[in-house]
């Protein structure tokens, strides 16, 4: 989880390949209407992003049924929004991927083939409520390289 820039998909890819686990790309999941909204510079609001939310956690309930772990890509900025993705029972460990404004900024500018402009960035880091400690989540700083955040989260779901 984290805002755009952060390095949700690189972290997840690489999870996907150490654990063999599923992965979900969540912007796949945004309803259409959504991804308009972000490419036109639109900040979502939470009426847009419960059917996203819900969709999520309908992938995540599907690998639980399966008895498999699960690695969604979700901004999850909300406290709200990670409660929504805990319903139904379910208890995900949330990996909070964290930089300054700058570093997210130079990321977003560099990416390319994306629909959420650097423009909305501000809008995400307003919105964002950082997981609290009765939140199970694991917060590392996005500046660490790839491999070192994988690492640190694999040793840290071992221990969990």
């Amino acid at each position: 989880m984290g805002v755009s820039g952060s390095g949700k998909t690189t972290i997840a890819l690489g999870l996907q390949n150490e654990l063999g686990w599923p992965y979900q790309e969540g912007d796949h999941l945004h309803p259409s209407h959504n991804v308009e909204k972000m490419a036109a510079g639109t900040p979502l609001t939470d009426e847009d992003r419960w059917p996203w939310l819900e969709r999520c956690r309908e992938w995540m309930e599907n690998c639980a049924t399966r008895h498999s772990g699960a690695i969604l890509t979700c901004s999850a900025l909300k406290r709200i929004y990670r409660d929504q993705l805990r319903a139904s029972g379910l208890n995900p460990v949330f990996v909070y991927l964290y930089s300054t404004q700058d570093a997210l900024s130079q990321r977003m500018e560099k990416r390319k083939g994306h629909y959420m402009p650097a423009t909305l960035l501000p809008s995400q880091l307003q919105t964002l409520e950082p997981p609290q400690q009765d939140e199970l989540s694991i917060a590392i700083d996005a500046a660490a390289s790839p491999s070192q955040i994988i690492a640190t989260v694999i040793h840290k779901l071992s221990t969990l």
